[in-house]
């Protein structure tokens, strides 16, 4: 009994951890996109 509650508590923390950096990742992702589009707005500005 004791092994079936480790490895329940063992897969729960490990896809929490999954989403919580699937989060962090599209999050880095948003904040590429903005800087992206600010240097395309500072080259279409300067042409």
């Amino acid at each position: 009994m004791k092994k079936v509650i480790i490895a329940s508590l063992t897969a729960m923390f490990v896809l929490t951890g999954c989403n919580t950096f699937k989060g962090f990742g599209q999050d880095v992702s948003s904040a590429g996109d903005a800087v992206s589009d600010g240097a395309q707005s500072a080259q279409n500005k300067i042409q």
